[in-house]
């Protein structure tokens, strides 16, 4: 089974067609006359950012998803619309519309999740007809967005909270004002390049009052830190012209993430989760055990006094989502891995709000005429109750599932196998000789959690090899149902005389030599290999491949790795890791690997003797992340390899040819 990629494509069209029809024929032309049609799996839905719901119609209701674009339902989750597939983005970070005219529906591009996986925008846009059509409205460059609240009397008024950059230092973030409906703005609090706002809330009884949560972020491919003095929380009584930052039984020093929320029925009443110190992902992931100073804060007077009501604050680098019962102003919601319930004003909360649905909440609308029915979104799709979170009706019935990787196995009809983020990894058949057409039933799990590179034995459809997050591997054997774990481990090494762990990246690759279904590799440190379908591991050459950087010796907005951060390193566990790998199709014991640190290293004698070639690539600029290397099918010594630089703020595009193994490169893209 061979792992697709645009890479594989661009091998194939080389050898189908002559450079110079190339040159004539644009690849968007090729790529036209390709038919694509859905297969499945139609088990899950995937990553939800926001959700907009009409009051005055709930069964209508809009969805903005991770990189799904956004979607609509007229009858409460029977059926959906894409509204966003013509957009030159799909990744949505807040959707809201105007109750008193609820075809006025405003978007913010760019997701504000904060993961090394988030996709980002390209500003805002309004619909004046339900999401039909959309004008794009300008703020282009504030990549994130997670906030965007209309004015209640008066719709020309909006204001939006953009997060900013999540990977480089941009002026493009803050809260900004329009009053004609987004023809101009006006950046109406702002405090750094590092700090953007990640979260508004206005006061329903007086829409001049609006607080803001200022968030100092950022993430690069080492690392992440959520923090610093650039953050807090404001509040402004004359419609965003002033600003007072609020500070009275708020945690001193740095902040992470903030989220906050007004009660509908009485504006002094205000509910926020503060992040105040260094913390692990999985701490407080389900509502307890958090860091002390950080937790559910509440005003009685409008933001003037808070004060602290429990440590609640579930990993604020991905929720931070606080909601008031529009009706009873003692009952919380706080998103997190679970859905927290407290029912005494923040005071203690349970969690199993939704035990029955997927973990990783992002959104929560509740009902404002009739607060027992919840729609909520989170790492599965859609999800919604009627009777106060007792139980859930769970919506997937539209294609938002997000593939990290796909491929196929040998079989006739061939089956589709790939691994999504947080829905698990699936094999499924690519056509069908039932007139029925592809079910559900036809598709079968290899792993849990985070699916990523999912491999079959090419000699036999029966054997599946599949991984999640940490290298973490498994070999399933559809015949009698088994699953072997089989992530390689480390032994003693002499230099140091302990056990270290290898160094996995967040999708290590996986692949089967395409000379011998037996050979196994898989990316860590070292590139793993096994002679036996994953029995035994060697470390390929016995060299580590990457630069083996220190990453607490690199800084982040000027902090050094080893010092206190907000929610440190939170999805990068380690750094300096191999991120692609392939073998020669043409010649066995031809290497290549690319990691996360920027090495292309290459051999060419089955992996005992190593050289990077990364000083070859013209215009590369240092460390930048190889996302694929691809040697050709039909030309020995030819391969092509991919950079990606957002890691680093760099938007550039970074492909490359070579036509004598790595020995010289030139870039085929403009």
């Amino acid at each position: 089974m061979k792992v697709s990629g645009i890479l594989a494509l661009i091998a194939l069209a080389t050898s189908i067609v002559s450079v110079d029809v190339l040159a004539q024929t644009s690849l968007e032309t090729a790529i036209s006359h390709l038919q694509y049609r859905e297969i499945g799996p139609a088990l899950m839905g995937g990553r939800i950012a926001d959700l907009a719901v009409v009051e005055s119609k709930p069964q209508v209701f809009y969805v903005g998803t991770g990189t799904g674009g956004i979607w609509r339902t007229e009858n409460h989750g029977a059926s959906w619309t894409p509204l966003f597939d013509d957009q030159p983005t799909s990744s949505i970070g807040d959707v809201t519309l105007d109750q008193s005219n609820p075809n006025l529906v405003w978007v913010g591009t760019g997701e504000p999740q904060n993961r090394q996986s988030s996709g980002w925008g390209n500003g805002v846009y309004k619909s004046t007809d339900g999401g039909n059509t959309w004008r794009h409205m300008g703020l282009e460059e504030t990549k994130h967005v997670g906030r965007i609240l209309i004015h209640p009397r008066n719709p020309d008024i909006v204001y939006v909270a953009a997060v900013g950059d999540l990977w480089a230092a941009n002026e493009e973030r803050g809260v900004y004002r329009t009053h004609d409906g987004g023809e101009t703005w006006e950046k109406v609090l702002y405090v750094d390049e590092h700090t953007g706002a990640i979260d508004l809330a206005m006061d329903p009884g007086d829409p001049n009052t609006v607080f803001a949560a200022m968030y100092q972020r950022r993430r690069t491919a080492w690392g992440f830190n959520g923090g610093g003095p650039g953050s807090g929380l404001y509040r402004t009584f004359d419609g965003g012209d002033s600003w007072t930052e609020l500070t009275d039984g708020l945690p001193e020093g740095d902040k992470g993430r903030i989220g906050v929320d007004v009660f509908r029925q009485d504006g002094n009443v205000v509910y926020a989760l503060v992040e105040a110190e260094p913390r692990s992902a999985d701490q407080g992931f389900r509502g307890g055990g958090g860091p002390s100073k950080s937790g559910t804060f509440r005003s009685l007077n409008r933001g003037d006094t808070w004060e602290k009501m429990s440590d609640t604050d579930p990993r604020p680098m991905y929720y931070s989502q606080i909601r008031i019962d529009p009706s009873n102003v003692d009952r919380i919601y706080v998103l997190g891995g679970g859905l927290m319930v407290s029912d005494d004003g923040g005071r203690t909360f349970r969690s199993d709000g939704a035990e029955q649905v997927h973990v990783d909440n992002h959104a929560l609308w509740i009902d404002p005429n009739d607060p027992d029915h919840l729609i909520l979104g989170n790492d599965g799709g859609v999800a919604a109750s009627w009777d106060g979170t007792a139980h859930w009706q769970w919506f997937n019935n539209f294609p938002i599932g997000q593939f990290y990787a796909i491929g196929f196995d040998m079989r006739d009809p061939y089956y589709v196998c790939g691994g999504l983020q947080d829905n698990d990894a699936w094999c499924g058949p690519s056509n069908t000789r039932s007139f029925h057409g592809i079910r559900n039933e036809d598709w079968y799990e290899t792993t849990y959690g985070d699916g990523f590179f999912t491999i079959v034995d090419p000699t036999d459809s029966t054997i599946v090899f599949s991984e999640s997050q940490g290298g973490n591997m498994n070999r399933y054997d559809l015949t009698t149902g088994e699953k072997t774990p089989m992530r390689p481990i480390t032994g003693p090494r002499e230099e140091e005389n302990t056990t270290k762990e290898y160094r996995f990246n967040w999708n290590s690759p996986l692949q089967f030599s395409p000379h011998d279904p037996a050979t196994i590799y898989l990316g860590a440190n070292y590139l793993l290999r096994s002679r036996d379908r994953g029995m035994a591991w060697e470390e390929v050459g016995g060299v580590d491949l990457t630069k083996r950087i220190d990453r607490d010796e690199l800084e982040i907005m000027g902090v050094p790795g080893m010092d206190p951060q907000m929610s440190i390193h939170d999805g990068i566990s380690t750094y300096g890791n191999i991120t692609t790998f392939a073998e020669s199709p043409l010649v066995p014991g031809v290497l290549y690997v690319g990691t996360d640190d920027g090495n292309l290293q290459v051999s060419r004698d089955d992996g005992d003797t190593w050289q990077n070639v990364e000083d070859r690539i013209p215009g590369l600029p240092e460390r930048t992340y190889v996302s694929r290397v691809e040697p050709s099918v039909h030309v020995d010594g030819r391969v092509y390899a991919t950079f990606d630089g957002h890691r680093n703020g760099d938007y550039a595009a970074y492909v490359y040819a070579s036509e004598d193994y790595g020995q010289n490169w030139s870039q085929i893209t403009n």
